[in-house]
């Protein structure tokens, strides 16, 4: 993408029915939400950008079925069909109060690269979200000091970003840390369209 985006801007975007997308959808193509939560709002304003969260589609062949993979919070890594999100998000028989944007990296990376991909992030199902990282990040940021630390514990945009990595495609850490903006303005991630 390499720009930053506003929420008026997304507004402008045609929301597309998911029927008429599901098919066009691929695994490794990527979920940015923004969304209307408190924690989604704290996210927002730390990393001074629209996107709340980020996440991987896995297109399951098999069950014909679309998946998140992503680190949510409270939970963690977990896999979620992406229709929940559209219809009954956390239970509450309602869509997910926000905007959701499917990108793409693009050159898209071969099979191979995309299996990897997915398939460290499902070696990673049930570690925890990194509920602390928000506010290390907001230190990082605001005081240029502390720094990363390697754990098995994952906010949304380092879940991304390691299973990416483990396929050879490196999203680089800003400030160091990496937000779900960060992955949303690589060159390499276009977007494809919006659901919601």
């Amino acid at each position: 993408m390499a720009d930053s985006v506003t929420p008026t801007e997304i507004d402008a975007w045609p929301v597309l029915e998911y029927p008429a997308v599901r098919h066009n959808l691929e695994s490794g193509d990527l979920v940015f939400c923004s969304g209307r939560y408190f924690f989604s709002g704290l996210i927002q304003k730390v990393t001074r950008s629209v996107w709340s969260h980020c996440g991987i589609i896995y297109k399951d062949p098999t069950l014909n079925r679309v998946f998140v993979l992503e680190s949510e919070v409270m939970i963690g890594v977990r896999v979620v069909p992406l229709s929940k999100y559209l219809k009954d998000y956390h239970g509450r028989r309602r869509a997910y109060q926000g905007r959701i944007v499917i990108g793409r990296v693009h050159p898209v990376p071969e099979a191979e690269k995309i299996r990897r991909a997915i398939s460290f992030g499902m070696d990673e199902l049930t570690k925890p979200y990194d509920n602390w990282e928000i506010l290390r990040i907001l230190v990082r940021t605001l005081l240029g000091k502390g720094r990363r630390t390697r754990d098995r514990k994952y906010i949304c945009s380092e879940l991304v970003q390691e299973c990416f990595r483990h396929a050879g495609i490196v999203f680089p850490y800003v400030r160091r840390s990496i937000s779900p903006d960060d992955i949303w303005k690589d060159e390499r991630v276009l977007s494809v369209c919006r659901i919601l």
